[in-house]
Parts: C-alpha cells; structure tokens; sequence
C-alpha cells in the first residue's frame, strides 16, 4: 500500500511485538515507505494530475515530504503549499528536508477527519489515502472538498476493492490452522471494505465534485518469503496492523507462523506477490454547494 503517508498506529506487529513510537514509525516511512508503496501512487498522481500554475496548494498525509516538496518545484514559485500530517514526527523530517532545500513550504499537524482549515482555502487538495481506514473514506473526501475553493481541483487515491487478494486467500486458511476460523468473517469484511472504483467515484461526486475522472494501475509487490512479507515495513507497521486488529492478541503471534508457514508452503521457493489496485481520482469543486 501513501502512499507518502505516515499513519498513528498504537502498536505494530512485529516479530518481538514492541509497539512503535511515532517517531520510529516517521524514520520506518521515510527510508522504506516513502520509497516503494508512496513512490508507486506518486507516479500514477504525476501521470494525470495538472499543477496549478499559481496558488496554495494543500497535501493531506504528506508524510516525511519527498512528493509535496517535489510537486511543489515542478509547479514554481507562484504556487505554495501546506503539507498536512497526523504525525508530527513526519512533519519534523519533513520539515528538515525543505529546509535543506530552501523550500518556504508550510507544515501542520492536521486530522483528515476534521481539519483545522476554513472553508473555501486552496486552488488544489492533494488527499493521500493509500492506508486511511474504508470507514473512513467519506469523511476524509468531504472534508478535503470543503477547504478547497469552488472550482478547484481535488484528487485523492487508495487501494481499491481486489487489492490484497493473495493475502486474504491464505488469511482464511491461517486463521482456521491457528484455531481461530471464527474469525473468519472479518476476512470477509476486509475484502468487501474494500471500495471500487464505481463506490469512490460515487463518493467524490456526493462529497461535492464535478467532473470526476479515476485512473488505476496494477502494481506488484514482491517477497521472498513468508518472513520477508511478515517483516516488511509496509506489511509489519502499515498493513498488518489493521488486518490483525480483530484477532485476540493473545492470538496475533499463531496467526502471523501460520501466514508464514502457508506463503512458504505455497511459494514453492518463488516470490509472494501481493497486487494493489492503485486509484487515482480526480474532480473539480462544484461551484455552487
């Protein structure tokens, strides 16, 4: 899975357990999210998206920064912009980075849920939802259009539904060797969560946009093995985290050997892929609310 995104995660699973700080999680963003999950939307938002040549610019969950402060170069010095995070841990490295740069770029803890912004502010609202919660879809379009000004442009993008298909198939069977197939029906949930492209069009266009375009890609994310998955700073402090959420954690560990021991079983000594529906979608703020 921003993407450029860092998420607050009250603990992760990992081969010890340890919960991890915000800030080990900004440091785990910056060397390994930032550079294989966020790198893949960010080439999919570079594609489509159309810079503005002058004005503010909003980027929701920016992260440790590369993209904001990348997107903001391309378009000049005419336009600035703000880089939004629930991390302030990211927020400081990302902060580090413009400095280094000489980039006037402003940073500010922000809940995409509830923003602090007055309605009607910015010429384009950049939302990153590669890892938001699908409960948390509508809440974080609607209040990414309030703040942009009518006629602006707003895109976002996420995983959409037939993403993560190769982990779900052995999370039912890992589930049921760990002893706690009853569980079972929230794998059915992370699957159907999940929304399709139809379902965030829709939700774009009930938050307030007009001309709503969405592209998709495919993209692969490769592992040599059952232990590499488990241990990938995007599986182990992003993803898994929220897929494990309902199992006891008393439970957690069994679940995790039994990932391991079927990804391992099932590879034949080949790489474990897992697919990403990566979706962009773009519209422009109704003018007339």
């Amino acid at each position: 899975m921003t993407f450029p995104v860092c998420i607050p995660l009250a603990s992760s699973v990992v081969e010890n357990m340890e919960p991890k700080t915000q800030k080990e999680l900004a440091f785990l963003h910056d060397l390994y999210i930032a550079t294989d999950w966020g790198e893949r939307f960010a080439e999919l938002v570079d594609k489509h998206l159309k810079l503005p040549r002058e004005g503010r610019v909003l980027y929701l969950e920016s992260g440790t920064g590369s993209h904001a402060l990348a997107l903001r170069e391309r378009a000049g010095a005419k336009v600035s912009i703000v880089c939004a995070d629930v991390n302030e841990e990211c927020l400081d490295l990302a902060r580090a980075k413009a400095a280094a740069l000489h980039d006037r770029a402003e940073f500010q803890r922000e809940d995409p849920q509830a923003l602090s912004f007055s309605d009607d502010q910015f010429d384009l609202v950049l939302a990153n939802n590669s890892f938001a919660k699908p409960p948390d879809l509508n809440t974080n379009v609607v209040e990414a259009v309030r703040v942009a000004k009518p006629g602006a442009t707003i895109a976002w993008w996420l995983p959409t539904a037939s993403s993560f298909g190769e982990f779900f198939s052995i999370y039912w069977e890992a589930l049921f060797s760990a002893g706690t197939a009853d569980h079972g029906i929230n794998v059915e949930h992370l699957i159907t969560d999940l929304p399709t492209i139809s379902d965030v069009e829709r939700l774009s266009e009930e938050a307030g946009m007009d001309e709503v375009t969405s592209w998709t890609v495919i993209e692969e994310f490769d592992f040599a093995s059952g232990n590499d998955f488990l241990n990938s700073p995007v599986i182990a402090d992003f993803l898994l985290p929220g897929w494990l959420h309902s199992i006891p954690e008393a439970m957690q560990s069994k679940v995790r050997d039994e990932l391991g021991r079927i990804i391992d079983e099932e590879r034949h000594a080949g790489e474990f892929t897992l697919t990403v529906k990566a979706t962009l979608v773009v519209g422009k703020k109704a003018r007339v609310q």
